[in-house]
């Protein structure tokens, strides 16, 4: 199965607070982070959610 490889990229700052508890719950905590989920629909919609926030890449 592919994995996700999710890196925090801009601040949680002046977000909602919807969108601040999806990069806690995504385990990213400041800017720089990365985490490695696998690619199901629901890391896809916590994604989605934080789109402007991350950059995604697949990883094998």
């Amino acid at each position: 199965m592919a994995r996700l490889k999710v890196t925090q990229k801009k601040s949680e700052i002046g977000g909602t607070s919807s969108q601040r508890n999806t990069l806690r719950s995504l385990g990213l905590k400041r800017i720089g982070d990365t985490v490695v989920k696998e690619d199901r629909p629901e890391i896809r919609g916590m994604v989605n959610t934080v789109r402007h926030l991350v950059v995604v890449e697949e990883v094998d």
